[in-house]
C-alpha cells in the first residue's frame, strides 16, 4: 500500500477520485467533524461530481454524530468523539444513511485548544467504509488550526484514492 503524504492534495487527485468512482459505478458519502466541509468541497469542485457524490454530513457536535449518523451515545461517552471507534461508526453511519457504496469520515482535534496529554491537538482519525468492512487510520498532524484541517482533509482524500487504486 502507498504511504499517505497528507501535505498536498490537488485538483488532479479529486479528478482521479471522481473518474475512479464513475468507472467503478460507486457512490460516496462523507462525514466530517474537524474538517468542517473541506473534503466535500474538494470532491464537489470537480464538474459532474453529482454522478458519484451522494452527500456530506458535517457532524461537528456529539449530538449531530448521534442524531445524523447513528453513532451510539455510549460509544462517544466511553471512547470520546476523537477516537478510532467513533471514526469507524461515523464512516459506517454515513454510508448507510446516505445509501452510498463508500463512507468516508474524519474526526479530530484541530486546535488550538481542546487537546490533552492522551489526545493532543493534531490527533485525527480517518475511516473508510465499504461493503467489505471499515478501515480506520490514526494521524498526528502539526501546525495551526487551518494547517491541521487541510492536512486532515488531504489525508482523507488520499486514503480514498489509495482504496480506489486497489484492484
Amino acid at each position: 500500500m502507498d504511504e499517505i503524504n497528507p501535505t498536498y492534495c490537488d485538483h488532479t487527485q479529486a479528478l482521479e477520485i471522481g473518474a475512479a468512482l464513475q468507472s467503478r459505478h460507486l457512490t460516496l458519502a462523507v462525514a466530517e467533524s474537524c474538517t468542517g466541509g473541506r473534503i466535500a468541497s474538494q470532491i464537489t469542485a470537480v464538474p459532474g461530481a453529482s454522478r458519484y457524490f451522494e452527500s456530506a454530513y458535517i457532524t461537528y457536535s456529539n449530538s449531530a454524530k448521534i442524531r445524523l449518523l447513528s453513532v451510539p451515545k455510549a460509544l462517544i461517552e466511553k471512547k470520546g468523539a476523537v477516537s478510532s471507534e467513533v471514526a469507524h461508526a461515523m464512516a459506517e453511519g454515513v454510508r448507510k444513511h446516505a445509501g452510498a457504496d463508500l463512507g468516508l469520515s474524519v474526526t479530530g482535534i484541530a486546535g488550538p485548544g481542546g487537546g490533552s496529554r492522551n489526545k493532543p491537538v493534531g490527533l485525527v482519525y480517518i475511516a473508510l467504509s465499504d461493503e467489505h468492512g471499515t478501515q480506520t487510520t490514526q494521524f498526528l498532524f502539526s501546525g495551526n488550526r487551518n494547517t491541521i484541517q487541510r492536512k486532515a482533509s488531504d489525508a482523507a482524500l488520499k486514503t480514498l484514492l489509495m482504496h480506489l487504486r486497489t484492484p
